[in-house]
């Protein structure tokens, strides 16, 4: 790791709603929520009025009547990431994309060809304004924890460098919700503790940190704590796992419409799976209740694969232990991935006769390729909504 703060967080503002305001001049310094049954995103007018990503759409409206809402379009969405990446690797050949709207670029080695990082800073964002027409914010530090962490503080439509000499004394006053892997849960247990800064954790010591939080997590944290982060950016670095997930109303549902969702769900990973040569081993179900409590089931298969019979059919055992909660608690989010990916390398079982579910992935896949993705579709899903797939960077 350097000992000079060469690394960049770059993050574009409130994304599909900013790329919404770009296309439509009406909509320019106005609240703007993108997805009307949930927001998808907000403008920074709607955000000041206490809407926010995920919240569901009456309680956005009652927040923010005035705000004006549209409907996603997410080839824009993509469209406008694809520019700015473009941006991103003619200005470092070193870019981890994090998400469709943000990125790590390491400048290290290029101050002599380009300058120094701030300016390097100064000139992206410019680009990203004058070529793709929006907001970017950009932190630059000596790690990628505090990077990210300046581009936070940074927002919206900033620029923060912060010098290697300066960084405790930029860290330790902000709120433990700074630190990575701390959710509302970990936050309730530092604040019962009356931890409510990044320095009171700093000060607390990596043992006393071990008995409140656990070993991985209290270790974590106190390694943040102090900005210590030696991992590098990694160019060209494979997913972990590969998921989607599908909106819902608050209205009931019952099993057979869930069935449906969680089916075209699955269809949709493994044909991903397939076309990135990627099999996978553990099938996860996430679910958001009524009440916006989140819950995870997983199973892990014998061996990999990226056929979609033997992970839909994990998925609908975890969904059908599921289905108890489910009924007692409303659900509005269902989720799916597979995870544990490996290179595509797939065991074939003895005795070695052809597996007729490949072949039939393999045809429909065809299809769906030449035609398009409504082309073909199970019957069970006919005339249903088939739920949003979201921008994605490339697998």
């Amino acid at each position: 790791m350097s000992g000079d703060a060469t690394i960049l967080h770059a993050d574009l503002d409130a994304f599909y709603a900013s790329v919404e305001q770009r296309d439509d001049p009406r909509l320019r310094g106005r609240p703007v929520i993108v997805g009307g049954g949930v927001v998808l995103a907000c403008s920074y007018e709607a955000k000041a009025l206490g809407v926010r990503s995920a919240m569901g759409g009456r309680q956005a409206r009652r927040l923010c009547p005035d705000a004006i809402v549209v409907p996603p379009r997410m080839a824009a969405y993509t469209a406008a990431s694809r520019a700015v990446f473009e941006i991103f690797r003619g200005t470092s050949p070193l870019v981890e994309g994090l998400s469709i709207d943000e990125a790590f670029l390491d400048v290290g080695g290029l101050r002599r060809l380009a300058g120094p990082p701030r300016d390097i800073a100064v000139r992206l964002r410019r680009e990203v304004r004058e070529r793709v027409g929006l907001p970017i914010t950009v932190g630059v530090a000596r790690t990628k924890f505090l990077a990210k962490v300046a581009s936070g503080v940074a927002k919206p439509d900033g620029l923060l460098v912060v010098a290697p000499d300066r960084e405790l004394e930029f860290l330790h006053p902000l709120p433990v919700e700074r630190l990575w892997g701390v959710g509302p849960v970990t936050a309730a247990k530092l604040r019962d503790r009356r931890i409510r800064t990044v320095g009171q954790v700093a000060r607390l010591g990596e043992a006393t940190l071990v008995s409140l939080l656990g070993a991985g997590a209290g270790r974590h944290l106190h390694a943040l704590a102090h900005n210590r982060d030696p991992r590098p950016v990694q160019v060209g670095r494979r997913r972990s796992s590969m998921g989607a997930q599908h909106a819902l109303g608050r209205e009931p549902h019952s099993p057979t419409d869930l069935d449906a969702v969680l089916a075209g769900l699955v269809d949709r990973v493994t044909r991903r799976m397939r076309a990135a040569g990627r099999t996978g081993r553990t099938v996860m179900l996430r679910l958001r209740f009524g009440d916006y409590t989140r819950a995870t089931r997983s199973h892990t298969l014998a061996k990999a694969t990226a056929q979609t019979g033997p992970l839909l059919a994990a998925a609908r055992a975890l969904l059908r232990t599921a289905l108890p909660e489910i009924d007692a608690r409303g659900v509005t989010l269902i989720g799916v991935s597979v995870g544990n990916l490996d290179d595509g390398h797939e065991q074939p079982p003895l005795p070695f006769d052809r597996d007729p579910g490949a072949d039939l992935d393999a045809a429909v896949d065809a299809v769906r390729d030449r035609f398009g993705s409504a082309a073909l579709t199970r019957a069970v899903l006919l005339g249903r909504d088939p739920g949003l797939e979201m921008p994605r960077l490339p697998d």
